[in-house]
């Protein structure tokens, strides 16, 4: 018996060191994949520029520099781009994208950041929006509606209400699933040795409680017109 559990305790530590050893391997052979997105290298760096485009149909759009939050939180070595779009009659539409680089950390869960915010998740769903590319293809995206009480100085609660909608994209692949992703980049890592350089897309707009449908009814035309602008097409990526 006291053989038996030596004997276990030895494949225990040679499979943890196994494990360790093909981590190690990997982190220092690991090759970083090609963007899904339309970016430029920026030189002395491995991050990027993002191309978000400055006007969408009848959007014009302020570019918003780097939170605070956001260089303090992610690695290093992420690229990120944001911009606040604005239609004429005053609706808006905040659209971000965040590109990891050899750390997959810089791609996070929206079920994090969102209540971090104050904001309470409401329902979820899965979409899928026509993108006019070339070739056509339906874009996978999560549509969350989210709301937030505030007291104001009367002492009186004010109802906020958005709607967020993310997804996923690396070369040659999007998802809406922050779980598939990670399974996907882990797969690919063992297979082939590459990290895929992953993208966290995010659109945020506010909207009156009772007005999420016909918001997001505007977010999908807004979105089929402006992800061809920075987003490579499948028969590319």
């Amino acid at each position: 018996m006291k053989g038996q559990k030596w004997f276990i305790f030895l494949v225990a530590l040679l499979l943890i060191g196994g494990t360790a050893g093909a981590l190690a391997w990997l982190r220092s052979n690991q090759k970083l994949g090609p963007p899904g997105l339309r970016a430029t290298p920026i030189p002395g760096t491995i991050m990027m520029k993002i191309a978000l485009p400055e006007r969408v149909l009848d959007f014009s759009s302020t570019n918003v520099p780097e939170p605070e939050l956001v260089s303090g939180y992610l690695p290093a070595d992420t690229s990120y781009a944001e911009r606040m779009y604005t239609a004429p009659d005053g609706f808006r539409i905040q659209s971000a994208a965040i590109l990891m680089g050899t750390d997959r950390t810089s791609i996070h869960r929206p079920e994090y950041c969102m209540p971090g915010q104050g904001w309470s998740i409401g329902q979820k769903k899965v979409v899928n929006i026509p993108i006019n590319d070339h070739p056509p293809y339906p874009l996978e995206v999560a549509e969350w509606k989210v709301s937030q009480t505030v007291q104001q100085a009367d002492g009186q609660n004010q109802i906020y209400a958005g709607v967020y909608v993310f997804w996923y994209a690396a070369h040659n692949q999007e998802t809406a699933d922050h779980d598939k992703m990670l399974e996907r980049m882990t797969l690919d890592l063992f297979r082939t040795g590459q990290l895929e350089r992953w993208a966290y897309l995010s659109y945020w707009s506010p909207c009156e409680p009772g007005q999420e449908d016909a918001t997001f009814e505007r977010m999908q035309a807004f979105l089929a017109a402006q992800v061809p602008a920075f987003e490579l097409p499948p028969e590319n990526k």
